[in-house]
């Protein structure tokens, strides 16, 4: 089954839910606010796309970070940020088996009703 993870009050995950719903695609919204992330999620993300795709430097968690925390940051500072901060994580990101999307486009999600 498709999970949707995001945080409810996004846009962009309302539109990607949206979206999903108009194409009758069957799937579970994994909030991260309170269901949170995991290392294991993480790394099969991570598998897929890069750390720099799935760190949202624009977000508003971002700019409240230390700027010791932001500097120098690599895979293994993002993936420690990235748990510690779920919000960071660019929304929505939608995985479908293999199959790991971040952020949202109708055109890409495309691929999820296949």
């Amino acid at each position: 089954m498709l999970i949707l993870y995001g945080i409810p009050n996004c846009d962009s995950c309302r539109a990607a839910r949206k979206w999903l719903e108009s194409q009758d695609i069957d799937y579970r919204f994994h909030d991260l606010r309170v269901d949170g992330v995991t290392a294991g999620m993480l790394d099969r993300w991570l598998a897929s796309v890069e750390w720099q795709t799935l760190l949202n430097t624009r977000s508003t968690t971002w700019r409240g970070l230390d700027e010791a925390e932001k500097s120098h940051v690599d895979q293994v500072r993002a993936k420690r940020l990235l748990l510690e901060h779920p919000t960071l994580i660019k929304r929505p990101v939608a995985e479908a088996g293999k199959l790991i999307l971040v952020g949202y486009s109708p055109d890409r999600f495309v691929q999820l009703a296949g």
